[in-house]
């Protein structure tokens, strides 16, 4: 074998594990869960004082009509003209933006 024919494999090789490296590395990429949360409660206390947090630290499937993506699921809990108020959210685990929220 020359080494020519050598170089090229190896260089073909290296190529390929670079390549499929950085596919694996951006489909792999969530946000935390604990990044998550800290953007939902700052929105929120934007509009007042919370009294609680939670968000399931794993991901679960969400698909709305075609699209599928992985999500966390979390929640808020507040104080408003003494009135207990709850809310619940679902945020992208990809980009980390908030898909829905709703009050409980």
């Amino acid at each position: 074998m020359k080494n020519r024919d050598l170089l090229i494999g190896f260089a073909t090789g290296a190529a390929a594990a670079f390549l499929v490296k950085g596919a694996y590395d951006r489909k792999e990429k969530l946000y935390s869960a604990d990044d998550v949360l800290k953007h939902v409660k700052s929105a929120f206390k934007e509009e007042g004082p919370i009294d609680g947090s939670w968000i399931f630290m794993k991901t679960e499937p969400y698909k709305q009509h075609a699209i599928t993506t992985e999500v966390y699921k979390g929640g808020i809990t507040r104080h408003r003209e003494d009135q207990l108020e709850q809310f619940e959210f679902l945020a992208d685990a990809h980009t980390g933006a908030v898909l829905e929220v709703k009050k409980v």
